[in-house]
């Protein structure tokens, strides 16, 4: 039973990554309510006690997606996501939503982004 409990998991995550779609940034807003990868430059970085915005592609408000990480999910960053981040190139992977008519993406832990070298 353990093993086919699993399978499946297994299944279904390699089904998630092989699902994922790499956009170019400036066309994020083709892609509401689906999940890819974006990779681009932080260009600024907002954080208060309730979120961190981390602004992608230019700076706040011509950024063309902001990534948010809610007060919730900072314990899940061993190292403040506005220090660790800023001045960084990075893959963002989520869902693309829409927030007051700009994209965003949501994440909860840090492996849902990567550093570019």
């Amino acid at each position: 039973m353990k093993k086919s409990v699993l399978t499946i998991s297994l299944i279904f995550l390699l089904n998630s990554l092989i699902a994922q779609t790499k956009i170019f940034i400036d066309s994020v807003t083709q892609y509401i309510g689906k999940s890819v990868t974006v990779c681009s430059q932080v260009f600024g970085i907002k954080a208060t006690d309730k979120v961190v915005l981390i602004n992608l592609g230019a700076a706040y408000p011509a950024s063309p997606l902001t990534i948010a990480i809610l007060a919730k999910d900072f314990a899940n960053f061993t190292t403040p996501p506005a220090e660790f981040y800023k001045n960084k190139k990075l893959c963002v992977t989520g869902i693309v939503e829409l927030f007051k008519n700009k994209a965003q993406i949501v994440i909860t832990k840090p492996e849902e982004i990567s550093l570019v070298e």
